[in-house]
């Protein structure tokens, strides 16, 4: 039996697990931390219960047939429920818009804002669609170690249709002529932690992902995903050991063997899959003279996604304007994008998400009270912020914003708090620069600089996650793990021949 470790127990490490184990192989997953799911976590105090990573579900195609794959029945695991609307949108001129699966619905509510928007809609989703099932058979079915087989001439249509010169913002500006549904639209490029003024316009396929597939929450809270993945991988057999820091993976010639644990205990193994950040991984883990592939002057040009800037707010009073998931926008998008990107600065006038899961889920907060997960947009580190002196008035500054947008007396409603600043996603997950999806996606190439799902200069090692293909956000991380699982069992093969 083919002795497989997993570096971390995010959700790209636990799919992989989970898949290996099914397939045969012994997996062993060590985690630094002392729970599973990464950036996929939780917290509760006095009452309330708050995601502390991904608050959404999308694609919930790709997380069922992982337990396909296992031969277990999801609902076994997850209460899994659609939420509408999907996002309610607001400006600060009053206006607000609910989005809905019910294409009539949003056609409605654009209409409201815009009626030649309203007209074009169907259109624009018509063109998320078919990017979204090129995609789907292209770049989200295989492996970028696959690129050669992508470049068939029998790909060459599809892929000249999805790929583009042009950005997202200048795409939707095609199709949207009110400057407040080019701003919902460009909002996208924030799901893979990238600008819309400079990631390229393939990424108008995620539209079509909330619009025509759905969103979803977990009932019982997000983190119940890895706990059931947790759950499925021990079932099959996978062990799973947290608080179990790696400090090095081992390599002998050209290879990788095994790990060596910051209690100086060594793992040998078969393979070696690591779910800590691509970057961070070459950085820190792997020896200089065995990536040259990937030294630290092309580490350093790797553009991390942005990072997040995040307040747990209990709070003793119901909002009624809130919905499950809610978006509070900016008045100048484009300068918003510019000082997070280019400044690395905080974004002085920043747009704002809240999610309120108990709006679905009561029992995620105390009655009458609501849990709010407050996301903002932040610059990955660097020395343009000390967030250390900087939290508290950009935090004040939030909860002025959210109040002006109509949440009445929120500061003084609170009575539990919690700020978490890209430097804790740095410190806690060991991510590249505080980045939360990764890579960005900025720049028409961005897609192909990522570090591929198997290690081109080191046999038998592997990565899954979101700083790999292909790409950050819950489902495309379980793909990762699936791309990672088939291309271990191929070479597992071509050896055996």
């Amino acid at each position: 039996m083919n002795n497989v470790i997993v570096i971390g127990a995010g959700l790209g490490g636990l799919s992989v697990a989970v898949r290996l184990a099914k397939s045969g192989f012994s997996v062993t997953v060590l985690e630094k931390n002392e729970t599973v799911g990464g950036k996929v976590n939780s917290l509760e105090a006095d009452g309330y219960k708050f995601d502390t990573g991904a608050s959404l579900l999308t694609m919930r195609h790709v997380l069922e047939d992982l337990f396909a794959f296992a031969e277990r029945r999801t609902e076994d695991y997850l209460e899994i429920v659609s939420l509408e609307p999907i996002c309610r949108y607001f400006w600060t001129d009053g206006a607000r818009l609910d989005a809905s699966t019910d294409l009539r619905k949003t056609e409605s509510e654009i209409k409201k804002i815009e009626p030649r928007d309203a007209e074009n809609f169907q259109n624009f989703l018509n063109d998320s669609r078919r990017k979204y099932e090129i995609a789907e058979k292209t770049f989200l079915a295989h492996s970028l170690n696959d690129l050669p087989s992508l470049l068939r001439p029998k790909y060459f249509k599809d892929l000249l249709a999805i790929s583009s010169l042009k950005t997202l913002d200048t795409h939707n500006k095609k199709y949207f002529q009110s400057a407040k549904m080019q701003q919902l639209f460009n909002r996208f490029a924030t799901y893979n932690g990238s600008s819309p003024y400079e990631t390229p316009a393939t990424f108008a396929l995620i539209p079509f992902v909330e619009f025509g597939l759905g969103v979803w929450y977990v009932r019982g809270g997000m983190y119940n995903i890895p706990k059931a993945l947790e759950k499925l991988a021990k079932g099959l057999g996978a062990e799973i050991k947290t608080n179990c820091a790696v400090e090095k993976i081992l390599i002998e010639k050209k290879k990788a063997i095994g790990v060596r644990l910051e209690n100086g205990e060594t793992l040998h193994a078969d393979f070696v899959v690591t779910n800590a950040d691509a970057v961070e991984t070459y950085r820190n883990l792997i020896d200089r003279e065995n990536r040259k592939s990937f030294p630290d002057k092309k580490l350093n040009r790797i553009e991390p996604s942005c990072s997040g800037f995040v307040l747990l707010l209990g709070v003793k009073k119901r909002f009624p304007s809130l919905a499950h998931h809610n978006i509070f926008f900016s008045d100048d998008y484009q300068a918003e994008f510019d000082q997070i990107f280019h400044q690395l600065r905080p974004a002085t006038n920043p747009t704002v998400y809240v999610c309120a899961s108990s709006r679905t889920d009561e029992k995620q907060a105390p009655a009458d009270c609501e849990n709010l997960f407050v996301l903002i947009n932040a610059p990955f580190t660097s020395d343009k912020t000390d967030w250390q002196s900087e939290s508290k008035n950009y935090r004040d500054l939030i909860i002025k914003k959210l109040e002006n947008f109509g949440l009445t007396d929120l500061e003084k409603s609170i009575e539990f708090e919690q700020i978490i600043t890209p430097e804790d996603f740095e410190r806690k997950y060991a991510a590249n620069r505080g980045s939360i999806y990764g890579v960005s996606s900025n720049g028409i190439f961005s897609a192909f600089l990522r570090p591929p799902n198997k290690a081109r200069d080191i046999e038998n090692l592997y990565f899954v996650g979101g700083a790999t293909h292909p790409g950050g956000g819950i489902p495309l991380v379980l793909l990762s793990g699936k791309m990672a699982s088939e291309l271990i069992q191929n070479s597992k093969l071509t050896t055996a021949l």
